[in-house]
Parts: C-alpha cells; structure tokens; sequence
C-alpha cells in the first residue's frame, strides 16, 4: 500500500502543561485518508491482552515505513531525539467499543505507556464526528505531568492508595479535571491529524460516556495507535 503525506500537510510544535512536554500535532497528514480508512474496513479487529478499552487490528507495514520518513525530521527540535531507524513495539488500527460502566480503575484515569522519555506514541484519527480526542493531565496529588524511572515507584504508591477512596469510584471515561487529575492540555479529534507524544505523559483518550460505542471502523472511534522506540 503506498501512503503518500498530503500536499497541505501542517505541523504544529506545543509545549504543555507546566513541566513542558513537547507534544507535535500534523494536519492533513494522508493524501488519502478515506483509503486507510476503508483498509481498516477490510481488516479483523480482535480484543488484545492490555488495558486498552476496545478491539485492534495490525496497520500496514507500508504507514510504520511512512511514519519513518515524515517523523524522523521533527525529532531534534520536537524532542531533543536523534534522527534514526524507529522500531515499532506496537502499530495498529484500534477502535475504542468498551462501555463505561465496565472499565477498570486504571481505566478510568489517565495513564502512560513507558517510563523512559525516549519513546513516543502517536495518535491518527480516522473518524468523522465528534469521538473526542486526547488530553494531557496533572496527578494533583504529586504534581506529576509525567513518570519516568525515579518518579515511577511514588507515583504508584499514591495512585493505589487514592484507588481506594470513594472519590475514585465513579464510572466511565476520564473527561476533564477530577478531584485526582486536572487537565493540562487537550487536542481535538480531527479528521487525519496525528499527535505524537513522549509515552511517559499522563494522558487519556477524551471518550463521552453519554454515546454507544460502535465496533465499526466506518462509523466508530478509529485511529491508528503507535508506539516507536530509536533502534540502538
């Protein structure tokens, strides 16, 4: 499948939150996103063993080869991250379908991927309509934007405890600020824009807990969920 970028492609470099993150967001990134779409179309999605609330299906070797090329110029100045061969720990079409009164704890708040501030994810909305999009957060409690390796124990152990109270019993998808997290920043879900972030940033899917979420990548939340690592 050959991927081509859009002749109107658009980069926009952000910090956010008060600990600075760098996080990039690109408009208009496929020349043709209706046919990537239509390719998750005719793809099988499968429930995965992780906590992510939905069902997934592999992307095209050909969009991880595209990501490569647009992404490797961007990262000295997005992300302080030499140029190189990026290895991809996971790459897929995903389709978030999980009701909201059956979510877990971890869940239903804002996670991270990795502890090392050296990988990135990125985020590929292929949906139309208003699916929400993505939102950075603040743990309140240890003023935490981020977890890496020396914050990672702490953090954990705080996170357990506040579990345990009433205030973190409320079902359904994290929407804005709470007496645990507040929101730092937030990007919309728009139509072939892809975000690209450091996976140590506490961040959730920005998911309404008022709709039906439909296992149908022509009609439901469909993205393209990346996570890339630099080869050694």
């Amino acid at each position: 499948m050959l991927i081509t970028p859009h002749a109107d492609i658009r980069i926009t470099r952000q910090r956010i939150g008060q600990e600075g993150a760098p996080l990039l967001v690109i408009d208009n990134l496929l020349s043709d996103p209706e046919r990537m779409v239509r390719k998750a179309a005719s793809r099988p999605f499968v429930k995965m063993a992780s906590m992510f609330p939905g069902i997934r299906a592999p992307a095209p070797l050909s969009y991880q080869q595209f990501l490569e090329a647009t992404l490797n110029p961007l990262l000295h100045e997005c992300f302080g991250l030499a140029p190189g061969r990026f290895v991809f720990p996971m790459c897929h079409f995903s389709l978030v379908t999980q009701p909201p009164a059956t979510l877990q704890f971890l869940q239903r708040v804002p996670h991270i991927d990795s502890v090392s501030s050296q990988g990135l994810a990125t985020v590929h909305y292929l949906f139309r309509g208003q699916w929400g999009g993505t939102d950075f957060y603040r743990h309140r409690q240890s003023g935490f934007e981020y977890i890496d390796e020396s914050r990672h124990a702490a953090y954990f152990d705080c996170l357990a405890q506040e579990s345990r109270k009433e205030a973190a019993s409320s079902a359904g998808y994290i929407d804005g600020d709470t007496s645990m997290f507040e929101r730092v920043a937030g990007v919309e879900g728009v139509f072939n824009r892809l975000i690209v972030y450091r996976r140590n940033s506490l961040h959730s899917g920005r998911i309404g807990n008022d709709r039906v979420l439909p296992a149908d990548p022509l009609h439901g939340r469909l993205s393209i969920n990346a996570f890339i690592d630099l080869a050694p």
